[in-house]
C-alpha cells in the first residue's frame, strides 16, 4: 500500500510532453502548445465522449475551473475508444453537447495519450506553471484533492514569480439555434403528441404529431436543479422518460418519471399542470462507502427515504407492469427500480462492476446501460452501451429480476457493424431499444448511425435503417396508420424522424473491431503490479475498518494468469504470467478510501469521506525483453 503522504511532492521533476494531435477545438482556430500555456497551471483531462466517468469529471471540474479561471487552464485531450469517436464532426458535436468550456485537443492516434502514459478513461495529469508534471490521477472523484493541489501550486509559484494571471485560451463557439438541441429520449403521450427530452436545452418539449410543432415546453431551459411550475423548473442534461398508467398516475399525482442525468435524480412531471417535482436522489453522485467497498455483497434494498438516497447518472426509465419503474443507472453500471407508491429504491440487477457477465441478476455485470424497454412477457431489454451489447433480464410475476442474458455483444472493447448470426453480430455503443409487434427488438445503434433488429426466434441481426446521426432512441410509432413506422431521435441532427419498417431488412457487414490501445510488453513469470495513491491534503486513509485499499485483478483469457488473480486488500500484487499465452488483457480495479482529517490523527465525527476507484484494461504482449513490473496511478503525486 502506498503511504499516506498527502500531496507532498518530491524534488524529482519530469517535464510534460508536447501536446500533439489532429486539431484544436474551442480555441478560435488557434493551435496551442505548452509554451503558450507556460505560467498557468495546466490540467490535462484525457477523456472520450462515450465514457460516463469522463462525463462525470467534466461536471466535477466546472466549479474548479470557475474558481481558478485566471490561473488554471484545463485542456481536454480527446483519446477515442470507439471508431466513431475518432470522427472530427462527432467530436465537435460532443464538445458542444456537453458545454465544454476549455480547449480540446483532438488526439485520434493516441499520440499525447501515449506520451503521458495514460491507461484509462478518464486520466488527469497536472502540470505546474513551469511545465513539470506534479500529479497523475485516474478515475473520477478527484475534485477536492485537485482544489487543494491547485491552491498549493498557486501559493508556491506566486512566491517564485512563475505564475501568470489572466485569461486563458478558451474561445466559445457560436450558439446553436433551433427548437431542439441534442435531444435524447422520446415518449408518446395519450393525446397523440410526443414528449422529448431536449437534453441540450435542459428541458422537456412536447411536440405535435408532425414532430416539429412545439406545443409547450417544461423547464426554464437553464442548466440547474429546481422543482416548481413548468416555466421555472430546472433540469440538467435530462434523458429517459417513463409514462405511468393512468390509474397509478392519479394515485401518486404525477404522470411522467424523468431521468435527470447530471442532477443524479429521478424527477416527476404532472402533465395536467406542468408541475415538476423530485422523486429520488439527493443530488450527490452515488459511490460505495469505505466499508461496503470492501465487500462484494452489496445491498439490494436501498430504502424508502428516496430523497436521501444517492443515484448516479440515471439514463433511461421504463414502467414495468408489476408496478415499478426500472432505471438504467449508467453511472454505477447497474439497473435500479423505483416504486411510485412506496418510494422504495432497489438494485434490480448488476453488481456495480463494469463489464459483460450474465447469470443471476444480482451477480451480473453491466457497462453504462443507456436504454430500456419491456416486452409482453415482462422481460427487460437493455441497450448496454459500453459493451456494445443488447442484454435481457427475465422477471417473475412480481417483477423481480431473475436472469441476465446477452443477445448481442462480447465485451468492453469489442464492437463493429455486422449483421447475421447474433453470436457474430456487432453493435457500436447502442443507446436505445424498443420492442416490435412481431417479438423482435429494435436497437438505436448510435455510433453506427443505424437502427438494428434482433430476432430472438432465429437469433439473427439485421439493419432497418442507416445513415443517421447518432440515433439515441427508437420506438414504434403507433400514431401512424397502416404499415409499421419507427420514430427515431436523431440526436446530432437535432430532430425526430419517421422511417417505415422495411419489408426486407438490410444485411450489413462492415466487420468486427476492437478498441485499439497500445500494448504493453511484459515478460512471462513473475510480474509486480503497484498502484500509487496519496491522499490529498486534509485527508487521511480511512483505516477504521482495516486496510482501506483494495485491488481486484483478472485477465482475459483467464489462462494468462497462473497466480495473482482475485480480490485482496493493498495496492501491490505479484502475478505469475503464463508463458504459453502470447497476449491478453489484464483487468485491474483499485480502490482507496480516505476521509477528511490529518495524517496520524483521528478522523473527526461526521467527516466527509471519499472513495477513489479506477478500472484499467491493460493489453499486454509477452516478450522476452518486456517489463516485469507495472506502475499505475490512482492518485500519484510527484
Amino acid at each position: 500500500m502506498s503511504p499516506d503522504t498527502s500531496s507532498v511532492r518530491t524534488a524529482y521533476k519530469v517535464r510534460g510532453s508536447e501536446l500533439v494531435g489532429r486539431n484544436w477545438l474551442n480555441t478560435g482556430g488557434r493551435q496551442l502548445d505548452l509554451e503558450a500555456l507556460r505560467g498557468k497551471i495546466v490540467l490535462l483531462d484525457f477523456w472520450t465522449f462515450c465514457c460516463i466517468n469522463c462525463l462525470h469529471v467534466l461536471d466535477e471540474l466546472r466549479p474548479l475551473e470557475e474558481e481558478y479561471r485566471d490561473v488554471l487552464v484545463t485542456v481536454g485531450v480527446h483519446s477515442p475508444k470507439f471508431e466513431h469517436e475518432a470522427d472530427p464532426d462527432a467530436l465537435a458535436a460532443a464538445v458542444e453537447r456537453y458545454e465544454i468550456e476549455h480547449p480540446v485537443l483532438d488526439d485520434p492516434e493516441l499520440q499525447t495519450w501515449q506520451a503521458y502514459a495514460a491507461r484509462a478513461w478518464p486520466t488527469l495529469v497536472v502540470l505546474d506553471p513551469e511545465g513539470y508534471i506534479v500529479a497523475h490521477l485516474s478515475g473520477e472523484g478527484h475534485a477536492a484533492g485537485l482544489r487543494s493541489l491547485v491552491a498549493e501550486l498557486v501559493a508556491e509559484h506566486e512566491a517564485k514569480g512563475t505564475l501568470h494571471r489572466g485569461d486563458g485560451p478558451y474561445v466559445a463557439p457560436p450558439a446553436r439555434e433551433g427548437d431542439l438541441r441534442f435531444p435524447g429520449k422520446v415518449m408518446p403521450l395519450p393525446n397523440g403528441n410526443f414528449l422529448v427530452g431536449d437534453s441540450g436545452h435542459h428541458r422537456l418539449v412536447e411536440l405535435g404529431p408532425d414532430l416539429s410543432s412545439v406545443v409547450r415546453t417544461i423547464g426554464s431551459g437553464v442548466r440547474g436543479y429546481a422543482d416548481g411550475d413548468a416555466d421555472n423548473a430546472q433540469f440538467n442534461e435530462l434523458q429517459g422518460l417513463g409514462l405511468l398508467p393512468a390509474e397509478l398516475a392519479e394515485e401518486v399525482g404525477y404522470d411522467v418519471v424523468v431521468a435527470d442525468t447530471v442532477n443524479h435524480r429521478l424527477r416527476s412531471v404532472n402533465l395536467g399542470t406542468g408541475k415538476v417535482g423530485t422523486l429520488a436522489g439527493n443530488g450527490v453522485q452515488r459511490l460505495l462507502d469505505a466499508e461496503t467497498a470492501r465487500s462484494t455483497e452489496q445491498p439490494t434494498e436501498l430504502g424508502t427515504d428516496a430523497l436521501n438516497i444517492s443515484l448516479s447518472s440515471p439514463w433511461d426509465v421504463v414502467y414495468h407492469p408489476a408496478g415499478k419503474v426500472i432505471v438504467a443507472m449508467a453511472g454505477t453500471h447497474q439497473i435500479f427500480s423505483f416504486d411510485p407508491r412506496t418510494s422504495a429504491v432497489s438494485v434490480f440487477a448488476g453488481t456495480g462492476l463494469e463489464g459483460l457477465a450474465d447469470g443471476a441478476a444480482h451477480e451480473s455485470w453491466f457497462a453504462q446501460s443507456s436504454g430500456l424497454s419491456i416486452d409482453a412477457q415482462g422481460t427487460v431489454w437493455v441497450a448496454d452501451s459500453e459493451t456494445s451489447a443488447l442484454r435481457s433480464i427475465t422477471t417473475d410475476e412480481r417483477g423481480q429480476a431473475l436472469q441476465v442474458s446477452t443477445a448481442i455483444g462480447t465485451g468492453l472493447f469489442d464492437f463493429g457493424f455486422r449483421d447475421g448470426p447474433a453470436e457474430q453480430a456487432r453493435l457500436q455503443h447502442p443507446l436505445g431499444v424498443a420492442n416490435l409487434p412481431d417479438g423482435s427488438v429494435a436497437v438505436a445503434d448510435s455510433y453506427n448511425g443505424a437502427v438494428r433488429r434482433y430476432d430472438p426466434v432465429t437469433q439473427t441481426v439485421s439493419t432497418l435503417a442507416k445513415g443517421l446521426k447518432e440515433p439515441a432512441d427508437v420506438l414504434l410509432d403507433d400514431s401512424v396508420d397502416g404499415d409499421p413506422v419507427l420514430l427515431i431521435v436523431e440526436t446530432n441532427a437535432h430532430q425526430l424522424v419517421r422511417i417505415p419498417v422495411p419489408a426486407e431488412a438490410l444485411s450489413v457487414d462492415k466487420g468486427a473491431s476492437q478498441t485499439q490501445r497500445p500494448r504493453t510488453k511484459v515478460r512471462s513469470g513473475q510480474h509486480r503490479i503497484t498502484v500509487r495513491f496519496a491522499a490529498p491534503s486534509g485527508q487521511k486513509l480511512d483505516d477504521r475498518w482495516g486496510d482501506p485499499t483494495q485491488l481486484k485483478i483478472s485477465a482475459s483469457p483467464e489462462e494468462l494468469l497462473l497466480e495473482g488473480a482475485g480480490t485482496s486488500v493493498g495496492l501491490e500484487r505479484t502475478l505469475s504470467l503464463n508463458p504459453d499465452v502470447p497476449e491478453g488483457v489484464l483487468h485491474i480495479t483499485a480502490r482507496a478510501a480516505a476521509c477528511d482529517g490529518e495524517p496520524g490523527g483521528e478522523i473527526p465525527d461526521h467527516a466527509a469521506c471519499h472513495l477513489y476507484q479506477q478500472d484499467w484494461g491493460i493489453p499486454v504482449l509477452l516478450d522476452a525483453e518486456g517489463d516485469q513490473q507495472l506502475e499505475l496511478d490512482l492518485r500519484g503525486v510527484n
